[in-house]
C-alpha cells in the first residue's frame, strides 16, 4: 500500500512539473538584463489581454522600462462591448506608469489568441519588426507562442510569461481552477495541432 502511495505522489509530481514547464516556456529566464544572444534587445514587446490583463500589462511595462524593447504592442478587444477595448485599458495603464504614448501601439479588434496573432501581424509587417518578446500568463504562454509563430514566419519570437497573476502561479496545481486552466490549455493546444483553433 505504501508503495502505491509513494508511486502516486511521484507520478503526480512528474505530471505537475511537466505541465508547468511545458505550458510556461520562458526564453528570458536566464537573462538578468538585455545583452547578447537570446538576451538581446527586441524590436517590440507584444502583450495580449485576457486572464489577468493588468498583470500581463505590468510585466510588459517592466520589460519596457528595463530597455528590452522601444515599443509595446497591446492587443485585445473589449470583454464588455459597452466599454473601452482591453487594448485601450492596457494602453492607459502603461501611460499612467510612465510609458510614452509614442511607444505604445494598440490592436483593438481581436477576441481570440489566433486573432491576436493575425491582427498584430499587420502591425509587425507595417513596421518591419523582426524580433519580439511575447508576454501573457503562464498557463497561456505555450499556445500563444504557437499561434503567433504560425503567423510570424520571419520574425523571432521570445516568450516571457507572467509568473504570478490572479489565475496562475507556481502553486497552480493546488486549486481546481489551476487544473481547469492547465487542462483547458492542453485541449486548445491539441485543437491548434489539428488546425481547429479559432
Amino acid at each position: 500500500m505504501i508503495h502505491k502511495i509513494i508511486g502516486l505522489v511521484i507520478f503526480t509530481a512528474i505530471v505537475v512539473f511537466g505541465l508547468s514547464v511545458y505550458l510556461s516556456p520562458n526564453d528570458l529566464e536566464k537573462c538578468d538584463a538585455p545583452g547578447d544572444g537570446d538576451c538581446r534587445m527586441a524590436d517590440a514587446i507584444i502583450v495580449v489581454s485576457g486572464g489577468d490583463t493588468n498583470a500581463r500589462t505590468d510585466e510588459a511595462i517592466k520589460l519596457y522600462k528595463t530597455d528590452w524593447a522601444p515599443l509595446i504592442i497591446v492587443s485585445g478587444a473589449a470583454a464588455d462591448k459597452s466599454g473601452p477595448s482591453n487594448a485601450k485599458a492596457m494602453y492607459q495603464r502603461a501611460v499612467n506608469s510612465g510609458v510614452p504614448k509614442s511607444a505604445i501601439v494598440m490592436e483593438e479588434s481581436s477576441e481570440t489568441t489566433k486573432q491576436n496573432a493575425t491582427e498584430v501581424k499587420k502591425i509587425i509587417d507595417s513596421r518591419k519588426i523582426k524580433d519580439v518578446i511575447l508576454v501573457t500568463s503562464g498557463y497561456h504562454m505555450r499556445r500563444a507562442k504557437l499561434e503567433f509563430s504560425s503567423q510570424f514566419q520571419d520574425v523571432k519570437i521570445r516568450s516571457h510569461p507572467v509568473v504570478y497573476d490572479k489565475s496562475w502561479s507556481p502553486w497552480w496545481w493546488l486549486t481546481p481552477w489551476g487544473w481547469w486552466l492547465a487542462l483547458g490549455e492542453l485541449m486548445r493546444i491539441g485543437l491548434f495541432a489539428l488546425g481547429l483553433s479559432r
